[in-house]
């Protein structure tokens, strides 16, 4: 394709969101980022990449605040940067710069949201059964089913949070996104040939 290429990947945990994005991005010779914008945005900014993943796609940043080495605090504040809402914008920054370089697939952190006023975008968000989701944090994690049930629930409930607050908008739902899809339908190869079709049809449309 010769159109510059944004895609979106909203996921719930477990999905094979992230998995799913990685094909697409090769599929259209896309950049991926997903916590790689952590590096981007401490880079910008000046914070250690430690700021970013206390607060990565979680409301709540200063109830850990304090839990985190002094050196890392006393700078902040010194620079009279530190807030959730400068480390949000710091992350915003990134998105946009890196989507205006080049061709991109962002997994998560409000990229919808943030890069909203780009034409030809397209918005997707993955789904999938709670048994697969389940199945693939206990692969992943090497926990229990229960364990895993737990990780899923309070995991999406500071992603749901986050996105929420940032966005207005609301996470998961279908009226947020392009096209929502159920990766346990047909498994993650599947679901990325489904979305590739989905989005030839859109940006050459």
């Amino acid at each position: 394709m010769d159109k510059k290429i944004i895609i979106t990947v909203g996921r719930q945990i477990g999905s094979g969101g992230r998995d799913v994005a990685k094909l697409l991005a090769e599929m259209f010779d896309c950049r991926l980022y997903d916590r790689e914008l952590l590096n981007l945005a401490a880079k910008e900014s000046g914070f250690s990449e430690k700021f970013f993943e206390q607060n990565d796609e979680h409301k709540g940043f200063f109830k850990s605040m304090f839990q985190m080495h002094s050196s890392f605090a006393e700078c902040s504040f010194y620079r009279n940067e530190f807030s959730q809402e400068n480390l949000f914008k710091f992350q915003s920054d990134a998105i946009v710069r890196a989507a205006s370089e080049s061709s991109c697939v962002f997994v998560g952190r409000c990229a919808d949201y943030i890069l909203r006023d780009i034409p030809g975008k397209v918005d997707v968000f993955i789904t999938a059964d709670i048994d697969d989701r389940i199945a693939r944090v206990v692969e992943r994690k090497g926990c229990s089913r229960e364990q895993a049930a737990k990780m899923i629930a309070n995991g999406e409930s500071d992603r749901a949070s986050y996105y929420n607050y940032y966005t207005g908008k609301r996470w998961g739902h279908s009226d947020s996104y392009d096209l929502c899809v159920n990766s346990s339908i047909l498994g993650i190869e599947g679901t990325a040939k489904f979305i590739e079709e989905f989005i030839k049809l859109k940006v050459e449309g």
